[in-house]
């Protein structure tokens, strides 16, 4: 028999198991006027030109391969190892490195992801991918395993995380539309903690973007723990999308937060999604998977696969950009 004191002292135990089971709700925080839309999406209006090489920050803002960088404390999180770096012109860079050239590696993959998403209208930070670079620390000037480069730009602030399960932007368009692109990419990690709210100085004028900024766990398994991400062999056998369920897709989806997707997306989601999404170029996807560092074999496949989910959605919710209104 359980006493009352071993009952309390069971209590917290029995919370903490059931709590990752109690999913939580996903409802969106203001009004619709209360938010603007443009804080999380702006419609590309030159989709076809944007370049997916230097993505929208451009060349000027790219790390020099030829510099050296000085060491100034390693990168703290992140199951990747990195380093905290200035360059010649004091610029701070935050570098997710690529440990051996493992294939595995997540900044390559996040630089792709990252290239997209601002391509089709969704903010994202500066980053870039350099396979190499030489360091000055206290044991002298060495090369190092290269990587994601994040910059840390003036004009943009970081005020902390924003929540997937509730925002300004829950039910709108370009927000279910985000999700239903990134499991195109099987990106499996969707916790807040990957998710950074900017203000943003543009011409004078102060802004606030919501940006999905960790986006490394991806173009590999499926899974809650321990996933291998950047696994060409096991994103080609991953399922997209099985089906629809009473009105709402059905994502084949064994990550965390699975809340956000179960009977909440709709096959008009998904054809917006696609629509969005179809506008690249076969150059521009190349250009992309060129930012990340790779070589154009492994990159074509990894494009055919993607392109293989593409039009796994366009069949389910049809090819017309304008579905439904952007707010709901």
């Amino acid at each position: 028999m359980v006493t009352r004191r071993q009952a309390l002292w069971l209590l917290p135990v029995v919370v903490a198991i059931y709590m990752p089971m109690c999913a939580p709700a996903v409802r969106p925080t203001v009004q619709p006027w209360e938010a603007p839309l443009s804080e999380l999406w702006e419609r590309p209006q030159d989709l076809a030109a944007r370049d997916l090489f230097n993505g929208p920050w451009g060349p000027e803002r790219a790390p020099d391969p030829r510099a050296t960088y000085m060491f100034v404390r390693p990168k703290q999180g992140g199951v990747n190892p990195g380093v905290i770096v200035t360059d010649p012109q004091r610029r701070v860079w935050h570098v997710k490195q690529a440990p051996d050239g493992s294939r595995g590696a997540e900044g390559p993959v996040e630089v792709v992801v990252s290239r997209v998403l601002s391509a089709l209208g969704y903010h994202q930070p500066p980053v870039y991918f350099l396979p190499m670079f030489m360091m000055t620390d206290v044991s002298g000037t060495h090369a190092e395993s290269g990587g994601r480069f994040r910059l840390e730009d003036p004009s943009l602030k970081g005020c902390g995380e924003w929540s997937w399960q509730e925002n300004p932007f829950v039910n709108t368009r370009p927000y279910q539309g985000l999700l239903v692109i990134l499991r195109m990419f099987n990106s499996s990690d969707l916790k807040n903690s990957n998710n950074t709210i900017y203000e943003v100085q543009r011409n004078g004028v102060v802004q606030r973007w919501y940006v999905v900024r960790d986006l490394g766990l991806s173009l590999g398994e499926d899974g809650k723990y321990f996933q291998r991400r950047n696994n060409l062999a096991l994103f080609e056998r991953e399922r997209f999308i099985d089906g629809i369920d009473d009105g709402f897709v059905v994502f084949p989806f064994a990550g965390q937060h699975g809340e956000l997707l179960r009977k909440r997306i709709t096959p008009d989601d998904v054809g917006w999604a696609a629509a969005l999404i179809s506008g690249l170029s076969d150059r521009q996807w190349r250009d992309a998977f060129r930012a990340g560092g790779y070589e154009p074999a492994i990159a074509e496949r990894f494009i055919r696969k993607i392109r293989d989910n593409i039009a796994i959605a366009r069949r389910i919710g049809g090819n017309d950009l304008n579905t439904g209104l952007e707010r709901r």
